[in-house]
């Protein structure tokens, strides 16, 4: 199964960027979930449909749009959010449905819904070219040399935003770069998951590696570790068996999720 993956040139792509996005999502997962902020990744998601429907309506590269889109509304959330005067899961709610709609509006108007979109909702194998894979390396490796450098101000963050400032941590510009980080990731995921899914990979597995009840880097690891086997089990069953890639990739995410849950909970019991 594998060994067709080095065979064909768009198969060696897909499984490089798979291997990208599958090392550097959880990593930036485990932040938000400990966070309880994980909902951001959907609404940048959504973001990133928005920023795709205008990249295609304007003939430009449509991640490239999907960056600066996502970007652009990962500020507002935080400027909205650390005003003080919205809830947190509100600011989300308003442009996770502000920024669909304006997708789905946008795409409808000029009649730009085809199997290419398709493509961007739920990934495809076939898709991810050699500029692509550049741009999600460059990222990639971006993100974790970001996240290795602030590390203690994004550990500190996730756990109570007054302990980070009364440590000295600028909480503003650190949420913002984390959020910032994390519109990147989702924008650059969607060609392997799929924009409506890539939120679930940055979760799931964060969910699996903390049924251990480890430390904070060693969840970090085990998530990496549950995220990585996903993608090539995803990657593996959907071209073998021709599905989805995006959502075969979630549902081995999930199905590891529950093997780790039962898994620890025999073990407690034992």
């Amino acid at each position: 199964m594998f060994a067709d993956f080095f065979a064909y040139d768009f198969l060696t792509r897909a499984l490089i960027a798979g291997i990208i996005i599958g090392i550097v999502a959880p990593i930036l997962g485990t932040f938000l979930t400990v966070r309880r902020y994980a909902l951001i990744a959907d609404t940048l998601s959504h973001a990133s449909l928005a920023g795709v429907a205008i990249g295609i309506i304007l003939g430009v590269n449509p991640i490239l749009a999907a960056i600066v889109v996502s970007v652009i509304v990962a500020i507002g959330i935080e400027k909205l959010r650390l005003s003080g005067k919205f809830g947190g899961e509100a600011v989300l709610a308003l442009f996770l449905s502000g920024t669909l709609a304006f997708a789905v509006v946008a795409m409808s108007a000029v009649g730009k819904f085809n199997g290419g979109v398709l493509a961007y909702l739920f990934g495809s194998i076939t898709t991810v070219t050699v500029d692509d894979l550049w741009m999600i390396g460059g990222i990639g490796v971006g993100i974790v040399g970001i996240v290795m450098k602030m590390y203690p101000q994004f550990f500190l963050l996730s756990f109570d935003e007054d302990i980070a400032r009364a440590n000295g941590v600028n909480v503003t510009l650190s949420s913002m770069i984390l959020a910032i980080l994390t519109a990147g990731m989702v924008a650059v995921s969607m060609r392997v998951v799929g924009i409506l899914l890539v939120g679930a990979l940055m979760v799931i597995p964060v969910l699996a590696a903390t049924q251990f009840n480890r430390g904070f880097k060693t969840t970090i690891g085990i998530a990496i570790v549950v995220s990585l086997l996903s993608v090539l089990l995803g990657l593996g069953l959907s071209y073998s068996f021709d599905l989805a890639t995006g959502g075969t990739i979630v549902l081995c995410a999930v199905g590891l999720f529950v093997i780790s849950f039962i898994g620890t909970s025999i073990a407690r019991r034992a």
